[in-house]
């Protein structure tokens, strides 16, 4: 008889974990299981067989064929000489990478983690400054690791800089700033594809809707799906189209929440509006905007439906995102190829964001505690 009490006592106190536990079990089951079937599938070659598909492990192998292989020039690209500045530029940059790292080093503040994620991190960075000027140099082409980085910081600091630039105007006292928050997150309600075809649409130089500006401007024959910088500009500005909304909300929602107080002393001190942006709008913001391009660069990374619709990763590869690539090896049958390009993305995605929040987000969490 004692048994059942105790038996009821413990329920009691696990009852919390046993409500939480489907709900767990359904995440490992659907979350984590794919990973691992898929870290596999990156180890592996897959092929066809007669009733069903031939699998054998091949180790490294896609990896390497990736890096050093017959897929190098997909994934990381063709690459070129590098003239003496940019020999003194590439190595400026791996100084200076290599001075934080050296400066953290002698502060005597080292743990084994911050030590381990920091070298990570300095090796990845030093890779990719090497990778981005021997691809974007005279005689380079980026592939797919390199278009992504491009979307990634080239495009998130232009949506966020446009972002914040309209939340700072509709936090002004200006008439009509509810029709403008309106229409400004509009974008964000429609769909990815839905945007695709609507620039793919727009961007037409010979039936859009715009072909009577294009030819005023003499741009009418100008094709510019066949030239790389050109698709890759139009796929970023589709994107920014799209995101550019969630940005100018949340920034707008940091702004008026701001305490108003100090401002209006700043503004009778004499203050200019560059300074009060400075020294406090800035400062009271930093926080969210921290975040806020976190979790874009996090959605920045997945990239796929506005190259795929728009240019379908051409011209080449020059538009091809790493989702995208792996998409294709995937649609192509190569299981192994597409899992080991997913495998890189979420490589260098995590390397990457979780540097950025531990050294940029906390580090401002921390200045406001």
């Amino acid at each position: 008889m004692t048994g059942q009490p105790r038996l009821a006592e413990w329920l009691d106190g696990q009852s919390r974990r046993l409500f939480v536990l489907p709900a767990v079990l359904l995440i490992l089951a659907f979350s984590v299981f794919p990973l691992i079937a898929s870290l596999y599938l990156s180890l592996t070659r897959v092929r066809l067989a007669p009733g069903g598909y031939d699998i054998s492990f091949v180790g490294l192998g896609n990896y390497e064929r990736l890096l050093f292989g017959s897929r190098q020039f997909h994934f990381l690209g063709q690459f070129g000489a590098l003239s003496l500045f940019e020999i003194v530029v590439v190595a400026a940059l791996l100084g200076a990478l290599g001075f934080w790292f050296v400066r953290y080093l002698v502060a005597g503040r080292i743990t084994a983690i911050g030590l381990i994620g920091r070298s990570v991190f300095v090796t990845l960075a030093a890779g990719l400054i090497v990778l981005g000027a021997v691809t974007l140099t005279e005689g380079g082409q980026l592939g797919s690791l390199g278009v992504t980085l491009f979307y990634v910081i080239v495009g998130c600091a232009f949506q966020f800089a446009i972002g914040l630039g309209l939340a700072l105007l509709c936090v002004q006292p200006i008439r009509g700033r509810s029709f403008f928050r309106l229409v400004f997150f509009i974008p964000l309600m429609v769909t990815p594809v839905g945007i695709a075809y609507t620039f793919r649409m727009l961007a037409d130089m010979v039936k859009g809707p715009f072909t009577p500006i294009w030819s005023a401007l003499g741009l009418a024959e100008f094709a510019w799906a066949s030239d790389p910088w050109s698709a890759r500009l139009v796929v970023m500005i589709g994107d920014s189209w799209q995101w550019i909304p969630f940005i100018f909300v949340v920034m707008l929602a940091a702004l008026e929440n701001l305490p108003r107080d100090q401002i209006e002393a700043a503004q009778v001190d004499g203050a200019g509006g560059w300074q009060i942006f400075r020294d406090i709008t800035w400062p009271g913001v930093a926080p969210v905007a921290a975040t806020v391009v976190l979790i874009r660069v996090i959605e920045a990374f997945k990239i796929i439906d506005l190259p795929n619709v728009l240019t379908n990763g051409g011209p080449g590869i020059a538009t091809e995102s790493m989702t995208l690539h792996s998409f294709m090896s995937w649609r192509t049958l190569d299981l192994g190829g597409s899992a080991a390009v997913a495998y890189m993305l979420m490589f260098v995605s995590v390397v990457l964001c979780v540097s950025f929040f531990n050294l940029i987000v906390m580090k401002q969490r921390a200045r406001l505690s």
